[in-house]
């Protein structure tokens, strides 16, 4: 069936498969090589000790704050909204969007033009079997990975790339 294809579409197929391979080795050796860092127990916080209020208008329940930016923080202090965010996408209608995570990742506050992410389809229009995205943080990158190839999203941090880049290959321009 490869054959069937003009040569630049086998190339292009080709060039795709050896990306995806290596960016999925990456992936694999990065994972495997770097234990994740221990989240602190929410229940092993210090005890507050709570006083009776009266009920009144100006009393409102409130929830804990999720994940929150950290500027000034490391892409492993930042993983935890960077790992949110993916996964909220995920279980929306948009998984599939490369524009999504880009456009959520942005509305939560890290840096658009750090970012980086692989097209949606296939050069022949297909959809892609998995999508990455990656946020340059400094020396270091929070890079996602979602797709049915993928199974459950990924993310994690790994060092940049010699050339600067966060992911192996082609990426589509963020112009939007």
């Amino acid at each position: 069936m490869a054959r069937d294809l003009p040569p630049r579409a086998r190339f292009e197929a080709r060039h795709r498969r050896v990306a995806a391979a290596i960016a999925a080795t990456l992936l694999a050796a990065v994972l495997t090589a770097c234990a994740p860092e221990a989240v602190p127990d929410p229940t092993s916080s210090p005890t507050v000790t709570a006083t009776t209020a009266e009920p009144g208008p100006s009393s409102t329940p409130t929830t804990p704050p999720g994940p929150t930016l950290l500027p000034d923080g490391t892409a492993a202090d930042n993983l935890p909204l960077f790992a949110s965010v993916t996964a909220a996408v995920w279980a929306s209608g948009d998984h599939a969007a490369g524009r999504a995570y880009v456009d959520a990742l942005a509305a939560a506050g890290f840096d658009k033009a750090a970012m980086q992410v692989t097209d949606d389809q296939t050069t022949v229009g297909n959809p892609a079997e998995s999508i990455q995205f990656a946020v340059r943080w400094g020396d270091e990158c929070l890079v996602g990975q979602v797709g049915p190839a993928t199974g459950d999203p990924v993310t994690v941090v790994v060092p940049v790339l010699a050339e600067g880049a966060c992911l192996v290959g082609q990426t589509r321009p963020i112009d939007w």
